[in-house]
Parts: C-alpha cells; structure tokens; sequence
C-alpha cells in the first residue's frame, strides 16, 4: 500500500508508506511485535485444494494488475509490458503480445478488446489476435485496471478523472473530474460495468454509478467521511471492487465503513458498519467478507450486517480482497500463500503456496476455481479435488 499527494508523488510517502507497512498500516514501529505477521500455524484441513494449472505470462506485479475473466479466457498484464489471453481451462497461452513500455494496470477486457496502461498514462489496446488496436493518453498516471465494455474502455487516473474512450477508434468520448483529498490511497481498488453503468470508488470515500455512454453521474453514495485533524489522519479510500448481489450495492473504505446500498430504493444504504479495509470485500448470497486493515477476516450478513464471525489467524499478514471457491472463501498473503476460510464458521481449511513472493493482485472468482496473479507475474489457477 502507497500513500501519494494529490497530483505528484510527496517526498514522505515512501516513508510513510514504509511505516504503514511495517506496522499493518498504524503508526508504530516495526520493533513493536504485535503488528508482525502471524506465524503460519496448524489446522485440521477441511478441504482439499491444488494448483490445475500455472503460467508465467511475464515478469513482476502490482497493485493495478487483474485478470479479467470473459467466458472462458483470461486476459491480463504484467509491469514488464507483456500483455496475454490464457485458456482457463487448461492455462495455454493463446497469444502474448508487448505494449512496448512498462505498465501500471491492466487488464481490462470485453474478449473482443484488452486494454491496459501506463505510469504516464499511456492507453493502449489490443485486438484479440494481440496486436495493437490503438493508443491514447488519459490526463496522468493510471495505477487502477481498466474496464471495458458497452463500447468504451474506461480508466480512472491519478488526477481524480474518470475518461472513457471509444473503443475501436481510441477517441475520448468523455472525462470526468471530481475534486480529491490531499492524500490518496494507492490500493487495490477497481472498477465495475453494469447494466450500462461504470461503478467506481474514489478518494475521500465516494461512490459513484456512472453512465458508460454520456459521462453523467447517475447516482453518488457515501461509503465513508473523513475524519480526523491531520491529512493522514482523514485519509478514507474506497478500496477493492464494488460487489453487486441482487438488488444490493456494497462497497468498502479504509478507515471508514463497509456499506450495502439498495439499488431498488434509490441507493439508499440498508446496513453500514464501522470498518477499516485496505484490500476490498467480497459477497455471496448470505455474507458480505472482508480483511480489515490488519488481517483479521470478518463475515457480515448480508442482509442485517450483524458481525457473523471473525478470523484472527492470518493477522497482519498483509491479506488480499477474498474471493469464493466453493464453500469457502480465499485470501492471498505476503508469502504467497492462498488461504480457504469456511464460509459458515471462518475455520481454516485449506492452505496452498502458489510462490512468487507476496500476492497483492486480488484473486478471482471463476467458474473454474480460483484464479491468482503471483507477485512474479505467474497466472495460477486453484481447484478443489
């Protein structure tokens, strides 16, 4: 996790970063043992997991990287500028293409167009035989996935702008600005298309629906409200991706609340709790699931948000959002390990190296299984036996 100035990297980010990092994102020092990563420690396995396949698509990871999953293809990116469509169902690369610069984010794809980006904003498409379609510039840096779909690519950029671009020709078709706090989170967070709309969190704990086809916000929730004296202090972030169950909205801030809207009722909120998240959430039909900022895994119910169980186990291990495979729920950690929590009671289940140092692309669900992007450019798939 990163923290930056609104409109330039400031020069004690890295040190703040570091700080939070060290101290499972608190302001204590690295010495003091109760913000270490917790032990990995027994369990009775409850279930039985394995890697189906595994494939290196290219070199290294990152915040902004997610595979994104159309039918049966995977489509995603790695720092280094390669760019790829997997089989998921066998891992065979179909084709593998360069953006010929380093990337930032990706990939964001509707199986006919992937796209990606880079650090100084470049926007690049590909075709799906894997040659270049077109590229554009978004107005900066872009570190969050794209999403494609309804005939545009959109892209959310360092400097608060929502742009969307058409999506065989590259033209900007509308951009879209809203003001930022001083200091942003550089987390996990993503964008969502649905029924014509793109969803995304922002800076300062705003969620916005925004129509694909004008650029008009067509309704805005608040997911938290920043408190505190000093910037740091009121740093709130939309973090993760925005979840859609039925008639329900849910989001997630760090330092500040996990929400479910009805989308029936106006986006009215039916149920928030007071809630620290730097990795996202997760839903099925009957729980809302997410690690706050320190590790511990927490399910809500879906339909009260009353506290259902908690999971202390993998504490400070630096967790990913979750994703389902089964009756369980997986989270990725700082050594490369996927963990499988029993959705019911949050038991540990399973356990499963997938290497490549620490995972910090959020896993997928797929109809197939799990699906991980390691910290060294590895796509993984994880079924059960």
């Amino acid at each position: 996790m990163r923290i930056f100035r609104h409109g330039r990297a400031w020069r004690g980010a890295a040190l703040v970063a570091g700080l939070l990092a060290l101290s499972g994102c608190s302001m204590f020092s690295s010495n003091d043992d109760r913000y270490e990563p917790t032990p990995l420690t027994e369990y009775a396995p409850g279930m039985s997991v394995r890697s189906v396949w595994s494939t290196s698509i290219g070199s290294g990871s990152g915040l902004g990287f997610v595979p994104a999953v159309v039918n049966d293809a995977v489509y995603a990116a790695t720092p280094d500028g390669s760019v790829a469509k997997v089989d998921l169902a066998s891992g065979k690369v179909l084709w593998k293409a360069s953006a010929d610069t380093k990337l930032s984010a990706g990939a964001g794809s509707d199986g006919t167009t992937t796209v990606v980006a880079s650090p100084l904003g470049d926007v690049i498409a590909f075709d799906d035989t894997g040659k270049v379609k077109w590229k554009a510039r978004a107005t900066s840096d872009v570190s969050i996935a794209p999403v494609v779909g309804y005939g545009v690519a959109v892209v959310r950029s360092g400097d608060y702008r929502i742009q969307a671009f058409n999506i065989e020709t590259g033209e900007r078709l509308w951009s879209l600005q809203r003001p930022g706090p001083a200091l942003a989170l550089r987390s996990s967070a993503q964008m969502v298309m649905a029924e014509g709309l793109v969803i995304t969190g922002l800076p300062g704990g705003k969620l916005l629906a925004i129509n694909v086809g004008s650029g008009n916000v067509q309704w805005e929730g608040t997911v938290a409200t920043p408190r505190g004296a000093s910037d740091l202090e009121r740093l709130t972030d939309v973090v993760g991706a925005p979840r859609i169950a039925g008639s329900l909205l849910c989001a997630v801030a760090y330092q500040g609340r996990i929400v479910c809207f009805d989308v029936t009722q106006g986006g009215r909120p039916i149920w928030a709790k007071d809630f620290s998240s730097s990795s996202g959430m997760t839903l099925d039909g009957r729980f809302a699931y997410a690690a706050d900022q320190h590790g511990v895994v927490n399910a809500f119910a879906l339909d009260s948000g009353a506290n259902v169980w908690k999971q202390s186990a993998l504490k400070n291990r630096k967790l990913t959002s979750p994703a389902l495979l089964g009756e369980a729920v997986g989270v990725g950690d700082l050594d490369g390990y996927v963990h499988f929590l029993s959705r019911s009671d949050g038991r540990l289940l399973a356990r499963l190296s997938v290497g490549g140092d620490a995972i910090v692309s959020p896993p997928q669900t797929t109809q197939r299984g799990v699906l991980v992007q390691t910290g060294n450019g590895n796509l993984v798939l994880i079924g059960t036996n």
